[in-house]
């Protein structure tokens, strides 16, 4: 009979496989995107991720897009590499998404 797997192994792997652990992830990334950029742009934009270090941000329009991408991208980034540097964020990526719910955020 094979020895009995610790109760940690099974909880780390159920929150694995759940998804609860990016859930929590992303809840930390949504406060410090608003502490980072403010509330006026964070009403306008949401948080979609993090992948392989490069924070995945939606934004509802096309002119925000393009101020943020073109004019804001870097100080924002220099921001987040600085005061949250434990998250190892390299890049924001943008992106159109007209579809988002905003009040969520």
């Amino acid at each position: 009979m094979p020895d009995p797997t610790p109760l940690s192994t099974v909880i780390s792997e159920l929150i694995q496989k759940k998804g609860l652990a990016r859930v929590q992830g992303n809840a930390q990334l949504v406060g410090i995107w608003k502490s980072v950029v403010g509330e006026k742009v964070s009403g306008r934009t949401k948080v979609l991720g993090l992948k392989r270090g490069v924070l995945q941000v939606g934004v509802d329009n096309s002119a925000l897009m393009n101020e943020l991408a073109s004019f804001q991208k870097v100080g924002f980034l220099r921001t987040f590499q600085k005061e949250h540097s434990e998250r190892k964020i390299t890049d924001i990526r943008f992106k159109l998404r007209s579809d988002l719910n905003l009040k969520e955020n």
